[in-house]
């Protein structure tokens, strides 16, 4: 731990970067994945669950987190840390992605975006200076820039005017956010799925100087093969001594492709989602545990796998507790399904360091593509 902070490139592989970004509350090694806590809670999961599987940093939102139970309400009860119980570094989403969905409840400016409560329809207003100061309220460690996100596909002229405007909140929420030793407040680059806007997105922000870079507006409708494109063009121009992370993403297909380009961070809420509807991410690729195959199934997902929610669980248990809509079910698969994200990206980890990572990626992918195991 360090009382600034810092990334550190440690190795390279090809255009695959394993790193570790250091701060007053811990060490996140890179590539990571960061668990999805919306609203202060990983759902599904004890924290200290989280923990133990191996993630470094989680996420918040600012839009989730400001409606309930308040950014001031959680300011005078000390912080998120200290009421969610995690000590180590949180990430915090400025709410962008969020106001995006509201679009039949927000009005949209220069100022930043009003907009109704999907909570209590109550009216609120945030402008890039007021996303910083609800994100330094809760006390995050990693806070994002507002921004305008646009979903995919979008007429170009739209496109450019909302990447515009995020760059002009980036230069505002720079001000905001100051000089806060030891934390950093990243920029997101925009664009859509048109290459200029994102080259102009990204040489914009990185003429800011900003202690780390995010890549958004993806993951929002396009196919994986135009997200690739977008980080091809993209993360050359980022600089090689930031933090690079990809909002949203994803799929372990994703992720490990997105390595691929240059990407250190990720976060998304499918391991959690997932879980709850029945759905497991494991070494043999994907297992709906709702196909009546299962039924008779005594077969754990994973007999070599260390966490105990794949390892000790049958898949006759597991299919009864989903078809049962039995809370149980979508805890365990939600706990193996973080599990397998933190081992995949241990997996990366040691791959680059060992100079391996397309063997790794090549493997894995095909171990995939193999599929589940048959019954016996």
């Amino acid at each position: 731990m360090t009382e600034t902070f810092q990334f550190k490139l440690h190795k390279t592989d090809g255009k695959a970067r394993r790193g570790e970004v250091s701060m007053p509350r811990g060490t996140i090694r890179t590539p990571a994945f960061m668990p999805v806590g919306t609203v202060g809670t990983v759902k599904a999961m004890y924290l200290d669950q989280v923990k133990d599987l191996g993630a470094d940093i989680i996420l918040g939102n600012t839009y989730h987190l400001m409606l309930r139970p308040g950014a001031e309400r959680v300011a005078r009860l000390g912080g998120l840390h200290g009421l969610i119980r995690w000590q180590g570094p949180i990430l915090t989403d400025s709410g962008g992605f969020q106001v995006m969905s509201l679009a039949g409840l927000r009005k949209l400016d220069e100022q930043g975006v009003t907009f109704k409560s999907h909570v209590d329809g109550a009216l609120f207003h945030m402008s890039p200076e007021r996303s910083i100061e609800i994100q330094g309220l809760l006390d995050s460690d990693i806070q994002m820039q507002l921004d305008e996100c646009v979903a995919l596909p979008a007429e170009p002229k739209e496109i450019e005017r909302a990447m515009e405007m995020s760059l002009r909140w980036a230069e505002r929420c720079k001000v905001a956010f100051g000089d806060q030793p030891g934390k950093a407040m990243f920029g997101i680059v925009q664009g859509g799925d048109i290459p200029k806007l994102r080259e102009r997105s990204a040489e914009a922000l990185k003429g800011l100087d900003l202690k780390g870079y995010a890549v958004g507006g993806l993951a929002v409708g396009e196919p994986q093969e135009v997200m690739l494109r977008m980080l091809d063009i993209t993360c050359p121009i980022m600089p090689v001594d930031k933090p690079r992370y990809l909002m949203g993403v994803g799929t372990p297909d994703d992720i490990l492709r997105s390595v691929a380009e240059g990407i250190d961070m990720f976060d998304c809420v499918m391991p959690t989602r997932s879980g709850r509807h029945g759905l497991a991410f494991t070494r043999h690729g994907r297992i709906n545990l709702r196909n009546a195959r299962h039924a008779e199934d005594m077969r754990p997902l994973d007999e070599q796998s260390s966490c105990p929610a794949t390892r000790d669980y049958s898949r006759a248990y597991l299919h009864h507790l989903i078809r049962s809509n039995e809370s149980l079910g979508g805890m365990l698969l939600s706990w193996n399904n973080l599990a397998y994200y933190q081992e995949l990206m241990a997996g990366i980890r040691l791959a680059i360091e060992e100079g391996r990572f397309a063997d790794f990626m090549a493997e894995t992918q095909e171990t995939w593509r193999r599929g589940d195991l048959p019954p016996v």
